[in-house]
């Protein structure tokens, strides 16, 4: 059996992963071609951004009273109104973290006796300086010279990359959002997190954003890690080395194991899928699966996150007594559950009695989700395409599939309408929410949303395409 070639880029946190969605009855298949053919604009690396209010709201999610609430192991040091401005604030934690990987960096370089080449020493001195075109240019200058690739130019990077791009990932949040919404969005994740809770982010936002603040803070900081490297040696070099005496970090024959395990699943179906040509399919919509020469190969995003996942699983696994919590950029159905709201994003493994789901828990993350919005949708500064807006819409959409999957219809259909109020063009959630109003046959309902999509993304071709099929079905 073939492996599948690791992506040794880390496009990010994510990479252009969304491209999924819940698979219903045959009524949807029509929509399910239109949602697989889409490639989601990740916000990890492949979007810019924009604004949010800074004004405190009321929410009522789980164990939260605003929606900048902290928990005790979190201190923000946002100095005193008047002290310093958020842009001050940012600048200053940006030059602290730049100088902090740039150590790490050459660290890891002695580790691993590679070389540190002067062009990554640029890099950090631009970004200590705090200077985004300079940064923005300084790592132009190190990526593959081919155009799409977001990949270091040479296999000498590859075991320092991470750092790098992680720097400049969070460079590039620092100056598209806007200072105060930055913060808050950081402290609204932070602060959801309980002591000694292990923190794995997803989109750029979800990912790079807290990572920055959780190291630049006072207090405890947590463990952090993506959802979407795993399966690249490189990056679990790179966790061991700064995570390693805190937790059971995975290691390469852990990533073999997973690959192997992945790969004789996939043939397993792919052979069912080739003689049962009239069953449902085994593979997923995505899945490039196909044999040569007696081998199974497999490859697409699909394949990397399922590999992704079942690392994840192991990470958990060698930390059972761990708490985990995530902001997904792609779904890791395993995980749902045991898995409950907390805050904005999602507690794993939390299996005791206090955090059993209940119709009241449901309705909580729905209030939660309905104050953040209230206050979002009230900022006079932030468009509906903003990277805010898509950043809060993707958290939205995350919680409303977690309602789903624990059998909460009607507040996931809630979560879904609001997802779609902050972002009306977001093809993630206009497919899901759509998705869950054809299951039930509501296609009256499901055209408005298509349509309000359309008025503001108009040249969305897949927009149009999906409207003219909720036509033709209703």
């Amino acid at each position: 059996m073939k492996q599948m070639p690791r992506d040794k880029g880390f496009p990010s946190c994510g990479g252009s992963v969304w491209r999924w969605i819940i698979g219903a009855a045959c009524v949807l298949g029509v929509l399910f071609a239109f949602l697989m053919r889409w490639p989601h604009e990740d916000l990890n690396g492949k979007s810019s951004s924009s604004p949010v209010s800074s004004t405190r709201a009321q929410a009522s999610g789980p164990g939260s009273s605003t929606l900048e609430r902290r928990s005790r192991t979190f201190h923000h040091d946002w100095p005193a109104e008047g002290a310093s401005t958020a842009e001050e604030i940012v600048a200053r934690k940006l030059a602290q973290f730049g100088k902090s990987r740039h150590k790490l960096v050459r660290a890891i370089a002695k580790h691993f006796t590679v070389d540190v080449p002067a062009d990554v020493e640029r890099f950090f001195a631009a970004v200590e300086a705090g200077n985004w075109d300079e940064i923005d240019a300084a790592h132009a200058a190190l990526l593959e010279p081919r155009q799409g690739l977001n990949q270091p130019r040479s296999a000498d990077l590859h075991q320092i990359w991470r750092a790098i791009q992680e720097t400049w990932g969070i460079a590039r949040e620092a100056h598209n959002w806007p200072a105060q919404t930055l913060l808050n969005y950081g402290d609204a994740v932070l602060g959801s997190l309980k002591p000694g809770m292990i923190y794995v982010g997803g989109t750029d936002p979800g990912c790079f954003i807290p990572t920055f603040l959780n190291e630049t803070a006072d207090g405890e900081q947590h463990i952090t890690l993506t959802q979407n490297a795993l399966a690249d040696g490189t990056y679990l070099d790179y966790l061991n080395f700064l995570y390693g005496d805190r937790m059971q970090t995975l290691t390469h024959e852990d990533s073999e194991r997973a690959s192997q395990a992945y790969l004789a699943d996939a043939q397993t179906r792919l052979q069912h899928d080739q003689q049962f040509p009239n069953e449902p399919k085994q593979l997923r919509p995505g899945e490039d699966v196909h044999m040569t020469d007696g081998r199974v190969e497999v490859s697409g995003q699909v394949a990397v996150m399922a590999i992704n996942e079942r690392l994840f699983q192991m990470l958990m696994d060698k930390n059972p007594d761990a708490s985990f919590a995530m902001e997904e950029s792609y779904p890791f159905r395993s995980v749902y559950s045991n898995a409950v709201p907390l805050g904005p994003i999602m507690e794993l493994r939390a299996d005791d009695s206090q955090n059993a789901w209940s119709a009241d828990r449901a309705a909580q993350s729905v209030e939660y989700w309905s104050a953040t919005a209230q206050q979002l949708l009230a900022d006079p500064n932030a468009s509906d395409n903003s990277d805010p807006r898509k950043a809060y819409s993707k958290m939205i959409c995350a919680q409303a599939g977690l309602l789903l999957d624990h059998n909460y219809p009607s507040e996931a259909e809630q979560a879904f309408r609001m997802a779609t109020d902050l972002c009306p063009s977001s093809p993630e959630a206009v497919f899901r929410y759509v998705s869950l109003l054809a299951d039930q046959k509501r296609f009256a309902d499901a055209i408005p949303v298509v349509e309000r999509a359309v008025q503001a993304d108009a040249e969305n071709q897949q927009l149009h395409d999906l409207l003219n099929q909720v036509r033709s079905l209703k």
